[in-house]
């Protein structure tokens, strides 16, 4: 049976020790006592049944076992500082936890978040996705951006917009709805049959997809037209990523809706942001 590997602080004071040629010093530079440092030491050679010390009246003097071992655990101990200081983003630096879809994330916060970055440098921001209502409950963020009915949303949420659909798609793409391919977002309460009911009687959907942000690609790649968030568009269509057919929308029974923790630093300031940012494409 394999033994177990002995315990890390053990290697530490070994190093230290070694480093140093002395537990007094090793003591001071890793908050032991002296005893303490000379006792792990003593249990690790037991452990590898090897001294690693030559102990002097007055020094230490490192065994060849000793010279051994210490370049592997040297960088052992290198390796673990290195991973925990990805960790250590500094005391100046907040980092705000934003839960949201994948499709709000690429469409409405990516294309804009570098000015959100520029304007509040002392602010990290960690993007979380999530779908499912059960996801927020759980995500503890310090903003989400939710989709669904307002009952769904909770009344602790606001809306961040109308909830329309529009008929968007790329503007390499010729042709109109009559005769161009529909793509379908399927999960969702309105779709294609609602627009056809207001508007016109159009083919069947011929391609299918399971969320507004993929049918967005789907469009954006010249595969066809989608009816989509007009919220979620917003941004594609100010920068002529996409166009809309027309000016005709249909309200739809879901959309996006804003919750953060307002005793969270920095949560307030980024959904003024996004809510200001929103509110300008609209304008725009």
């Amino acid at each position: 049976m394999r033994r177990s590997t002995p315990p890390l602080t053990w290697f530490r004071s070994f190093e230290a020790a070694a480093r140093n040629l002395s537990f007094t010093a090793a003591a001071d530079e890793i908050g032991l006592t002296q005893s303490a440092v000379s006792q792990q030491v003593k249990s690790l050679e037991s452990r590898l049944g090897v001294p690693l010390f030559l102990r002097k009246p007055r020094s230490l003097a490192l065994t060849d076992e000793g010279r051994k071992l210490l370049p592997q655990v040297a960088t052992a101990l290198g390796s673990l500082a290195a991973a925990t200081e990805t960790f250590d983003r500094g005391i100046d630096t907040k980092v705000l936890t934003v839960t949201t879809s994948v499709s709000v994330a690429q469409w409405c916060i990516s294309p804009r978040l570098s000015d959100f970055t520029q304007k509040h440098p002392n602010i990290s921001v960690r993007l979380l996705s999530a779908v499912w209502p059960d996801d927020f409950q759980t995500s503890q963020a310090d903003v989400e951006i939710r989709f669904g009915t307002a009952a769904q949303a909770g009344e602790d949420a606001t809306s961040l917009g109308p909830n329309r659909l529009v008929a968007v798609k790329s503007p390499r793409l010729e042709g109109g709805l009559k005769d161009l391919p529909l793509i379908e977002v399927v999960g969702t309460s309105t779709g294609w049959n609602a627009w056809q009911k207001q508007f016109s009687t159009l083919r069947k959907p011929v391609i299918f997809a399971d969320t507004y942000g993929l049918a967005l690609q789907l469009a954006e790649d010249g595969n066809g037209v989608t009816l989509t968030s007009e919220f979620l568009a917003a941004t594609a269509l100010s920068t002529g990523a996409l166009e809309q057919i027309g000016d005709g929308f249909i309200e739809a029974k879901e959309g996006y809706f804003l919750s953060f923790n307002t005793k969270a630093d920095g949560a307030s300031t980024f959904a003024d942001w996004i809510k200001e940012s929103m509110a300008d494409l609209a304008c725009s």
